[in-house]
């Protein structure tokens, strides 16, 4: 027969553990992660005019990548934490607790690349671009723009192509860390 818990002041207590926390952080961090990167850029780029658009990821972008980087590190303290041979087995990436502290890992230099590099270089460029196209009188996709236009159009693509993939490998890396606690626990 199997063993049924009373809920009691004890019992309740018993959920906050790191194992618990763990999960619920990790909930945390992948919904947001997968939120921002597939829905909500999308519904505020379908809504927006574009330099609202631009101004608001200006703003939301570095509350989503710190809070990233913040939630990976705190879940990569608590893997570290209820796996206490993970340091002495550092330099053994295949075995699977070393693997898993390795993709938070990466999670927290994906972000923190867009967090602290990346993003600020697009944002400068995106801002850049707007005051040209006021002062040329043109949108930036516009034909007979300038070569500084094209130039800043360019950068832009590059450098928001590279936050792109960057963050879409965060995800992944999330996503795989989240099949293997669900496949084999914590």
């Amino acid at each position: 027969m199997a063993h049924v818990e009373v809920v009691s002041p004890a019992s309740f207590l018993g959920t906050v553990s790191p194992k618990g926390v763990y999960i619920l952080g990790y909930g945390w961090l992948y919904g947001m992660s997968v939120w921002v990167s597939f829905f909500g850029g999308i519904i505020a780029l379908r809504t927006l005019p574009r330099h609202q658009f631009g101004a608001l990821q200006h703003k939301t972008f570095p509350i989503y990548f710190s809070s990233s980087i913040g939630l990976s590190s705190a879940l990569l303290g608590l893997w570290a934490y209820v796996h206490p041979e993970l340091l002495a087995n550092i330099t053994s990436p295949l075995r699977a607790d070393v693997a898993q502290a390795y993709v938070l890992g990466t999670v927290i230099a994906l972000q923190s690349c867009n967090q602290f590099v990346v993003g600020p270089m697009t944002s400068r460029t995106m801002f850049q671009r707007h005051k040209l196209e006021k002062e040329e009188g043109k949108n930036y996709d516009e034909p007979g723009v300038s070569a500084q236009m094209k130039a800043l159009n360019t950068k832009f693509r590059m450098l928001h192509g590279m936050s792109s993939l960057a963050n879409l490998g965060a995800v992944i890396a999330l996503t795989f860390h989240g099949l293997w606690i669900g496949s084999y626990g914590l």
